[in-house]
């Protein structure tokens, strides 16, 4: 991973992706959770980031069984 010609493949691409999308969705669900005690519930941009983690999550689940093609 440190050499200097290193490249990611699709399959390292993709696993980071769903880590990513999976870790974004929970962190902005766990924030409205913390926060219970104001009123609205999740609005209109969180909505739009659960999207699109969940979108992140699901492109990289797509690219997982590439395999070892450089991405």
């Amino acid at each position: 991973m440190f050499k200097h010609d290193f490249t990611f493949t699709k399959r390292q691409l993709g696993m980071l992706m769903v880590t990513v999308g999976i870790l974004g969705f929970a962190a902005i669900l766990s924030i409205d959770i913390i926060q219970a005690g104001r009123e609205g519930g999740i609005g209109p941009i969180q909505r739009i980031a659960l999207g699109t983690m969940a979108l992140t999550a699901l492109i990289g689940l797509t690219l997982i069984p590439l395999g070892n093609d450089p991405a």
